[in-house]
C-alpha cells in the first residue's frame, strides 16, 4: 500500500484507522562496480513494502534516496547531504508526518545514517510524537558484498552486473574502523567493497530477506503493543 498512490481523502481515512507511515531510508551511493547506487535505497523499500503486505495498517512512503554518505566520497554517483541536513530532513518529515499519522516508522538500510536517525527519532520522541526506527543487520560483509549482493539478486537481478563483481577488502570491520574514520572506504578499497560478493546467489538472497522482516514484523509487532512511548 504506497502512500502516493493515495487521494487525500484515503489516506486520512486509513489514518484515522490507526495506519502506521513507513518510510524507507537509503542512499545514493557507490556499491562497487557491480551493485547499483540505489542499494541501500532498495532494500529499504523491499522491506517496507513487504511488511504493507502483511500489515494492512501499514502505509509506505515515498523512500529518502539521500543520506550522509561522506564515506564513500571520491566514487562517481555518490551523492551525499551529510549528518546535519539528513537528521533535519528527518525532524522535519517526522513533525509533517505527525500531523495526518499517529504512529510514525523508520527502516533505514544505510548504516551511514545512524547517527542522523538516532538523533532525529530522539528529537521527535522529546516532543511526544510517536516514532520508531528498524535497522537491518546481518553477519558477514559490511559493505557491496556477499549480503548486499544476494540481497540485490533476489530483488532487482537486472541490475546487479556479478561479472564485475570482485573481492574487496574482507577484513574486519573492527580492524578497518580506523582507516574508515580518517579517509573513508576510498582509503581502504579501490573497488568500494568491503567483503566478497563473488559467491552471492538469489537464493541466498531471498532467505536474508524473509529473515530481515520477520525481524522487521517483530520489531513492529513490540513497539505497537507498548503504545506510546
Amino acid at each position: 500500500m504506497r502512500l502516493a498512490d493515495l487521494s487525500s481523502p484515503d489516506v486520512a481515512e486509513h489514518a484515522a484507522s490507526g495506519a502506521i507511515l513507513a518510510v524507507p531510508l537509503g542512499a545514493t551511493e557507490q556499491h562497487g562496480p557491480h551493485l547499483p547506487l540505489s542499494t541501500d535505497t532498495d532494500i529499504a523499500t523491499a522491506l517496507c513494502d513487504r511488511l504493507a503486505a502483511e500489515r494492512p495498517d501499514v502505509l509506505v512512503a515515498p523512500a529518502v534516496p539521500y543520506g550522509s554518505s561522506g564515506e564513500h566520497a571520491g566514487f562517481a554517483g555518490t551523492l551525499s547531504i551529510g549528518q546535519a541536513a539528513t537528521e533535519l530532513l528527518l525532524v522535519e518529515l517526522g513533525r509533517s508526518a505527525s500531523e495526518t499519522f499517529r504512529r510514525l516508522l523508520f527502516v533505514s538500510a544505510h548504516g551511514g545514517n545512524a547517527a542522523s536517525v538516532t538523533r532525529a527519532v530522539a528529537t521527535l520522541r522529546a516532543e511526544s510524537r510517536d516514532v520508531s526506527v528498524f535497522e537491518p543487520r546481518w553477519q558477514g560483509d559490511p559493505h557491496a558484498g556477499r549480503p548486499e549482493t544476494a540481497l540485490q539478486l533476489s530483488l532487482r537481478p537486472d541490475k546487479v552486473q556479478m561479472d564485475k563483481a570482485v573481492p574487496g577488502d574482507d577484513r574486519p570491520l573492527s580492524q578497518l574502523l580506523p582507516a574508515l574514520r580518517k579517509g573513508g572506504v576510498k582509503a581502504v578499497t579501490d573497488t568500494g567493497i568491503l567483503g566478497d560478493p563473488t559467491g552471492a546467489t538469489a537464493d541466498e538472497g531471498r532467505d536474508l530477506l524473509d529473515d530481515l522482516t520477520a525481524q522487521l514484523r517483530a520489531h513492529v509487532r513490540d513497539w505497537t503493543s507498548v503504545g506510546t512511548p
